[in-house]
Formats: structure tokens, sequence, C-alpha cells
């Protein structure tokens, strides 16, 4: 038996359905092991030696992929044609023991072609590639573990930071102080309506005086030009007349596809990307389960002759031969392009969007056809254009206008890409036949006040754009860096709009003023430069990152110790001196022997009259989520804490006929011993437990929330946010509960309509 991995259950579906049985497809389902989620998993004194461990989630996967490639003859690595993947590859040829049986094999597309001409060209796993995709992933968890638990002392807990997100951050963060500080400024259009000898009558701005630029800054000097005009005559000073040509932009990478797709499809990043996946790995049709895209992670724009000649044939074919262009079209690369891949193309030219419509939802229609239209349009002929520029004048003031009519549609024919005419000046399809010298008439002259606007804040589309353009991260990680964004709540959404919350303002400000060499913007493409040089086998990895690791480690140490004072006290558990420190709630007392000794205390020590019936220290005053509350000031010796809000009670304990009191925690009063430390809750009966038939009890949550718990609590967990009323729907088994104002009953769920009015009403 021959096994070929991997990464997805998706693709392997659609690959066993190419090779017909002749091959076993599993997939392992991204990675199967990383670095450990709870601790650092780098171990920085050995050389940066990075400890991978199995996910909890992949052990099965591990252990039926194990038994797999036990009975294999061979093993076929095909996880994705990337760094990431080809890091997958040698995880799985560590984690199965594979050295000596599996080799690894690459596909742009997931083609029946494409797949059999991979088998047939086998090879070793790419050390470099690896080694690449280590560096970054160490990297990131150096930077990412080691600012965090800054961010949580020094601002709130929860807080991340990352290598490429906080700069990213630091962008949208910029852009929004930008636009704060911006002062509108007031400007004004002139704009002439005139017509000559022959209709249709048209707009020009006036944009020059005396030959240099001018743009009139007040409405005196708008008023100034109109009056100077209306003495005047308006005079054709010149006619360009010129045939222009539009070139088709070149197929999508990764970077572009996002941009489009958030611009046109008003898509999210995270969420083009997972559809774009699918595309690439297949999704199912009447012909049964099919790719239709080629790789998505790319920032290539190079494309195979077979497909180009694919297309030539199509075009020709479908829009005739003028359509065709006499060479082909071919784009070149950025200079930073790895080109390790061809651009995202539709694998198959002849699987039109038209055929797939009712087989795709919305998203994945919608996105397969721009893929496959902006390919398309890239191997078409150019626009032809004619175009008129006019130039007329006025007392020393010239006036332009342009008209551009198609010609020839050319790529156009298929593929809108929203490119705009820079020219100043107006715009109109159709201008009458001007000739130089003509007089004009002016039927009105008018002055529109404007301002000028602040930047614009960033969308998805603009955000992946400026990342590129200044080499922050790369076009794979685009989408999950702006969704961690998200997800942290950094920034929020207005309409498409990314807005920086205002915890982002200060965790900008204070890795800015700690780590500014991070938070640049170039010393972080800097680094993406040195890590792509080890993909093409040029730096050692682990050189890399101990050239990094010294300055951050010093930088962390004095961001972590910026603010610190000696004091004169004396830390009680090991007689060092302490340091007074400032903490996100104010300032606090830290033992100097950190970390031998960890000895913290507030400096500002409120004693109370209350003595510890434990020790016989005086106790003193602490403040806890619930408020104030007593504590021993020997902890952790003593343990022994006092509630502030405690009232006496005559009741004695049900289980052991003590002493108890009266407390109140975060579900209401409840009742506790002193002796057992039994507790009874003292919130009212309200309601029927449908599970056990015991009252249940009006209760609060810890936002305030009103709810429904079962007096049996542990021994039943039965909980509901309205009151039960002890019965099951009839239509769905859920437990029914009284409506707000008790005359009628209905069930719990929401989808399901049972209600009866009168029933069981209080």
């Amino acid at each position: 038996m021959q096994l070929i991995i991997v990464e997805s259950p998706s693709k392997a579906k659609t690959i066993e359905k190419y090779l017909k049985g002749k091959y076993k497809v599993d997939a392992s389902e991204g990675h199967v092991r990383d670095l450990p989620e709870k601790r650092l998993g780098v171990n920085v004194s050995d050389n940066f030696e990075p400890n991978y461990v199995v996910t909890a989630d992949k052990k099965q996967t591990i252990k039926r992929l194990t038994e797999k490639t036990a009975k294999a003859d061979k093993v076929y690595l095909a996880t994705d044609p990337d760094r990431e993947g080809e890091a997958i590859s040698w995880h799985l040829m560590e984690v199965l023991k594979l050295e000596g049986k599996a080799q690894r094999i690459v596909f742009n597309e997931v083609s029946e072609k494409a797949i059999k001409k991979a088998l047939e060209e086998p090879r070793e796993i790419n050390k470099n590639l690896v080694d690449s995709q280590q560096a970054r992933r160490v990297l990131d968890r150096l930077v990412g573990y080691k600012l965090s638990p800054l961010l949580c002392k020094r601002i709130q807990d929860g807080l991340s930071a990352g290598r490429v997100q906080s700069v990213t951050l630091r962008l949208i963060v910029d852009r929004e102080r930008e636009i704060r500080a911006f002062k509108p400024q007031e400007f004004w259009n002139v704009v002439a309506t005139l017509k000559g000898s022959t209709p249709p009558q048209f707009k020009a701005l006036m944009v020059e005086l005396k030959g240099k630029k001018f743009k009139p800054a007040t409405k005196e000097e708008a008023d100034k030009v109109l009056e100077t005009v209306s003495k005047g005559e308006y005079v054709v000073k010149e006619v360009k007349k010129s045939v222009v040509k539009s070139h088709p932009l070149p197929p999508f990478t990764t970077s572009t596809m996002q941009q489009d797709a958030a611009n046109k499809l008003n898509m999210t990043s995270p969420m083009i990307m997972s559809v774009a996946q699918h595309l690439y790995e297949g999704v199912e049709t009447p012909k049964g389960h099919l790719a239709l895209v080629t790789y998505i992670r790319t920032d290539s724009v190079r494309v195979s002759t077979d497909a180009q000649m694919a297309a030539r044939a199509y075009i020709e074919q479908n829009f005739g031969k003028e359509y065709v262009p006499n060479s082909l079209n071919v784009y070149k690369s950025k200079n930073k392009s790895q080109d390790a891949h061809e651009a995202i193309r539709p694998i198959d030219i002849t699987v039109t969007p038209e055929s797939l419509k009712g087989v795709l939802d919305k998203n994945h229609y919608n996105l397969y056809k721009l893929i496959y239209d902006r390919f398309l349009a890239s191997q078409m002929s150019d626009a032809v254009y004619n175009q008129v520029k006019v130039t007329v004048e006025n007392s020393g003031y010239a006036f332009k206008t342009s008209g551009k009519t198609v010609k020839f549609k050319g790529f156009t024919a298929v593929y809108d890409d929203y490119r705009k005419d820079e020219e100043d000046g107006e715009e109109s399809k159709n201008l009458p036949t001007l000739t130089k010298g003509e007089i004009l008439k002016e039927v009105k002259v008018e002055g529109e006040q404007k301002f000028t606007h602040p930047p614009v804040r960033f969308t998805d589309a603009s955000l992946v754009k400026i990342m590129e353009e200044k080499g922050i991260g790369r076009p794979s990680t685009y989408s999950s860096i702006i969704s961690v964004l998200t997800k942290r709540k950094y920034t929020t959404k207005e309409g498409k709009f990314l807005v920086p919350t205002e915890i982002a303002f200060r965790i900008t400000d204070m890795l800015v003023k700690y780590f500014s060499d991070i938070m640049d913007v170039g010393f972080t493409a800097n680094m993406e430069d040195k890590l792509d040089n080890i993909e093409n086998g040029g730096k050692d990895w682990r050189k890399l990152i101990g050239d990094f690791y010294p300055p951050f480690a010093d930088q962390l140490s004095k961001a972590m110790r910026d603010g610190d004072e000696m004091t004169e006290f004396v830390c009680e558990k090991c007689g060092a001196p302490m340091l007074r420190k400032t903490g996100r709630f104010g300032k606090y007392l830290a033992c100097s022997n950190y970390p031998e000794c960890s000895n913290i205390k507030s400096e500002n020590v409120e004693e109370s009259e209350e003595i510890c019936e434990k020790c016989g220290s005086v106790m003193i005053y602490k403040t806890g989520k619930f408020g104030k509350f007593l504590a021993c000031p020997n902890y952790p010796k003593c343990t022994n804490i006092k509630a502030l809000n405690e009232e006496k009670s005559t009741e004695k304990c049900e289980k052991c006929g003590g002493e108890t009191v009266v407390k109140q925690g975060k579900f209401g009063k409840y009742l506790y011993c002193k002796e057992c430390k039994n507790t009874k809750s003292l919130a009212e009966d309200a309601g029927i437990c449908p599970v056990c038939g015991k009252p249940t009890r009006k209760m609060a949550s810890k936002s305030g929330k009103v709810f429904y718990g079962c007096s049996n609590y542990p021994e039943c967990s039965f909980m509901s946010w309205d009151m039960p009323n002890g019965e099951l729907c009839p239509k769905c088994g859920k437990h029914l509960v009284y409506s707000k104002d008790g005359k009628s009953v209905r069930c719990s769920d929401k989808d399901c309509n049972y209600s009866l009015k009168g029933k069981n009403a209080k």
C-alpha cells in the first residue's frame, strides 16, 4: 500500500477521486505538534532549542496515521507547498518516525495532472523551508510570551502582543491620531458650464492662473475669479486628441485577492481566506468533489504556459480573435516575491462561474468569479479609448476638461479593475467637437466651497495593501493578524473601517516607549527579509534569533524595572530591601530578591480593630472583587479572612447545629456556619425544577442578571433564565417557563413555538 498524507480531509477527498483507489489518502488536519500553549517552550540557554509537544486534539490523529504508515510500503507527505506545509511534513516525519520511508511531494493545484506529476517527482524535505518556519515560530513565541506579561502587569489582564501584530496595530493607532489631529482646510472649486457651436454642453474646472496651479482658498478669492471671468470670454486654448490603451492587471496574488474581494465583495480578510481555502481544497459539485483554484498563498504573478494557452483558446472561442493579444501577457513579480508558486487562477478555464451557479453558495461563487474573471482578463488584449483633453482660457485662468470613449473593450469586457483617471479637471464621457481658438458661450459659472478631508481609516483591504507595501508580515499572515486584532478587541468596525479601541492606544504607547525597534515598521520589514533569507539558505536561524534576543531581553528587563525605587522597608520573609513598584492598580512593595523571593504587599496598610482568632495578629483591610474584607497580615502562614458584610443570625446550622452568620455572595445572601463551613442560600423559592421537582430559587449572576437555580444544588445543577413551572414541553421536550407577566406558559427553546395561556399561571 502507498499512502499520501495531506493537511485537510477535504483535499484528501479530492485527491482520492483523481487517483481512483491506487493510493490511500489521509489528512493530518494541520499541525500535529507545536510549541506548548501554557509555557514558553523555547530553551533560551540552549541555543533557542524549541520544545515541541503533540497537541492534545491530535493524539488520535497520530495514532491513526501511525497505524496506517506502519502498513504502508511508501509514504508521500503532500502538505501545502509553502514553508508552513514543509514544517508540517517535517513534524509528521519526526512524530511518525518515517525517516527513510517517506518522501515529500508538492503541487500548486489539486488537479489530476498536477498530482500525478508530483508523484513522479518526489524529493526530500527542504530543511531551509523548515528552518525558516521554525525561526518565525520561535521568534514570535519569544516576543509574544515576553511582552504579553508586561502589558498585563502595566495595563490589564488578558492582553497580548506580537512581533507583527503590534506593529500593525501601531499603523491603525497612528492613522487614528492623524485623523483626530486633522484640521480641515477650506478651498473652493470654480466650475464653468460651457457650450460650443455643437451640443452637448460640458463642464470645465478652473485649475491654473497664468500657467501655475491655482485653487481659491477662500470665498473672497473664488468671488474674484467669478467676477473676472464674467467680464472676459472663454477661448479654446488647446484640444489634444489621442488613442490610449489600458493594459490588464496581472492575476491575483494573496494580497491583491484580499484587497479586491474586500472592496468589491464586502468580505473581511479572514472570510476571504477561508472561502479561498475551500475553493483550493475542493467543493462538492454534481461532478463530484472538485478543486477550483490553484494554491492561494502566493506573492507571484507568474502563470504556467499551459494555463495561458488554455485561456487564449477560450478567449478566441468565446470573445473573438481580436481579444487575444499578439504575444503572451507576462507580468513581473515584485522584487521581494518568493515566486515559488503561480498566481491564483482557476485550475480549469472551462469550469466557468456560470456553470457553478446554484452549486456554490454566494460567497464561494462571488470569490471564484472574481478570481476567474481577473485571470481571464489578464490574458486578454488591451482596452482602447479615444481620449480628448481640452483647455479653455479666460482672463489668465485655465479651465480643463476631458472626455474618454471606448474604442475597443478588450479585457474590460470581462473585468472592471476600478482604475481611475488621476488627471485634474472635470471628466465627461462625451464632449462636443471643439477647435483651437473657438469662443465658447457661458451657460453658468459658480464657486463650490470644499474642505480638505482627514486621512481615511483603514479597511481590511487598505490595511493589507499598506502591510504589503511596507513589508510587514507576509501575505499568508495578513488575514490572521487582522483577525487577532478584532478578536482581542483592539479594533472594532464602523461600517467597513477599522477603529482602534482605547486599550489599543495604551498598548501602542507602552510598547513604543520601551521597544522602539520592535515597533518600528522598517525594523520589522528588515526582520522579514532576514527570515526569508533563511529559506534561501543564506542565514542560520539560531544565529538570527541569537542576534535579536539579548538586546530585546535587556529592553524587557528595563521595562519591567522602570519606575522601581529602593525603600527603607525590609522583606519580612528574607530580609532583603523592598522595592516600590508601579502596577496597573498603583504602587506596591516587592522584594528586591525576586525571583528567589516573590513577596509583595501593599505599601499603605489599613489596620482594623479585629484580632485574628487563629494567630492573634491585628487584621488589615483588603479589597477583592466583592468589595472590602479583613485579612490576616501574616499571609501565607495564616490564611484567615473575614467578610465585612457579615450579619448575626439566630438560625443554627442545619448540619451541625453550630453558630451561623449571614453573608453576601455573588448570588445573593446566604447562611454560613462558622463550625463546619456549611452554606445555605437565603434566596427566595420561585418556580419548580423540571429535573428533580425541588423548588428553584431566584438568584442573581455576577453581572446582576436574574436566573433560577435548583435548591437541590449541587446534586441537581438545573438552571434557567426564566421561571420554570416544573413541566416539559410536549412538543420538543425542553422545559416550560412562565411568561414575564405569569399569565401563560411557553417553551424555553426559542425555536419551539409551543405556548399555552392560563396553564399553571401564578
